[in-house]
């Protein structure tokens, strides 16, 4: 198994043990859940639009989020990273998830990248000149070849994405659990 397959199968099994660290290390206050759940509200809405626009498998998505970067989805996960930082009111915690975000989701954003290329060929070639990898334009990019269309809330329920919503929510609740019994 090579660094990026490794990295792709376990980056969620490998999730929830580092989640009962960072919430070990987790400090949070009411002031900083409310700030948390704003920041990862940003992230909750770059993935819903993300998901709405992307049809796995069957067309190369470059509408929507997909204009602005090849990678939304886990755009809004660095964003909901972010939130969860932010909540937990923890250098360790955060440090924690900023590594985890960056040695996984690097290795993983260049495997689909290459399974993108293998898929789409020149198509995907123009998007990738045309869109970063990660970090947003600031302005969409009009590519001639793909497809996605429209959000669609039928194609972000076949996403699935509304678990990142409950989970987020759910994290959320753990903070507020924590910050009342450590102010008893």
């Amino acid at each position: 198994m090579n660094a990026s397959t490794f990295f792709a199968r376990w980056r969620v099994r490998l999730g929830y043990p580092l989640a009962i660290v960072v919430l070990w290390f987790a400090r949070p206050s009411l002031r900083s859940i409310l700030a948390g759940g704003i920041v990862g509200a940003v992230g909750l809405w770059i993935r819903a639009n993300a998901a709405g626009h992307l049809h796995k498998k069957e067309v190369l998505t470059v509408t929507g989020p997909y204009a602005f970067t090849r990678n939304p989805l886990y755009l809004g996960s660095f964003i909901l990273m972010m939130g969860a930082a932010v909540a937990a009111h923890s250098w360790p915690s955060s440090l924690i998830l900023f590594a985890y975000f960056a040695l996984f989701y690097s290795f993983v954003m260049r495997r689909e990248e290459r399974e993108l290329l293998q898929h789409h060929g020149e198509a995907f070639r123009e998007y990738a000149r045309s869109v970063p990898l990660f970090f947003p334009r600031l302005t969409p990019a009009k590519c001639a070849t793909g497809g996605g269309g429209v959000f669609s809330f039928a194609q972000y329920q076949k996403n699935r994405e509304y678990r990142a919503a409950i989970g987020f929510l759910l994290l959320l609740l753990v903070f507020v659990v924590i910050w009342r019994l450590r102010s008893l």
